[in-house]
């Protein structure tokens, strides 16, 4: 006799964190259309050499140019940051360093989705520059050079795609007080590599907007892919403040549990 009303008082229960679960994988899903749309959007317009962001473009360049060449000791930092702290060679390194520790400790699906999430990003970046065929921006007096073409801006996608992998990780194992912290880092370091890019004259401003706007479309189809296939498990549902797999602060985290 108090079985039935026990289960029946978890029903709503598990119909709120489904419908919660619902809603988190189509806001995901809602995100890469958004950015795809955008760096869709963002393709034709500099593929058609759109005046309006031409001039954006030009304007920006002109005058960080300048304000770069006016303070060298300025422009030494932003490429010390831009070449060695938040290098793709760098933050590639740092995801694979993440991602041999997730194999280590057996978490095998968040290990998976590392791996794939960076080495699909950065193939697709490299497919989208052969692609486009875009002039890097050929300044007067430039204070630095970078081989290729300029859009999508690699920095700036391998920038993205990498803080938002270790972020998602590592957010279970951080301390909440610190999480906002983290998340702080993250953000500023995302804008941080789009803004040394143009500062240092060797991207244009859209070629940035690209970068991020293609690393969040791969980010949030895979974060996607991940919630789709951590409910295929039978695992429980997620918050994003927790991070993609609470259960790595665990012992085991590819334990399966009920949904909560």
């Amino acid at each position: 006799m108090t079985a039935r009303p026990a289960a029946q008082a978890r029903r709503p229960t598990r119909r709120d964190a489904d419908r919660r679960f619902g809603i988190r994988l189509f806001g995901s899903a809602a995100v890469a259309a958004v950015a795809a749309v955008l760096f869709g959007l963002l393709l034709v317009l500099v593929e058609s050499g759109w005046h309006p962001l031409r001039r954006l473009d030009a304007g920006a360049a002109r005058w960080l140019n300048r304000a770069a060449l006016d303070h060298p000791a300025w422009t030494g930092t932003l490429r010390f940051f831009s070449d060695v702290v938040w290098d793709p060679v760098t933050l590639r390194a740092a995801v694979a360093v993440l991602t041999l520790w997730l194999v280590y400790r057996r978490a095998w699906r968040l290990a998976a989705w590392s791996a794939v999430t960076a080495v699909g990003g950065g193939l697709t970046g490299v497919l989208a520059k052969i692609v486009v065929e875009r002039a890097r921006p050929a300044l007067p007096d430039p204070v630095a050079h970078a081989p290729g073409f300029s859009f999508p801006s690699g920095h700036a996608m391998t920038g993205m795609t990498s803080f938002a992998i270790l972020l998602l990780v590592l957010l279970p194992v951080v301390r909440r007080g610190f999480r906002p912290l983290f998340w702080a880092v993250a953000a500023l370091s995302v804008l941080g590599v789009g803004f040394t890019r143009i500062a240092l004259g060797v991207h244009w401003f859209s070629d940035v907007l690209g970068g991020w706007a293609l690393g969040l479309a791969v980010v949030a189809l895979t974060g996607w892919s991940f919630e789709a296939w951590r409910a295929d498990a039978g695992l429980g549902r997620t918050e994003m403040a927790e991070g993609l797999e609470p259960e790595l602060r665990g012992d085991d985290p590819e334990a399966v549990g009920p949904a909560h």
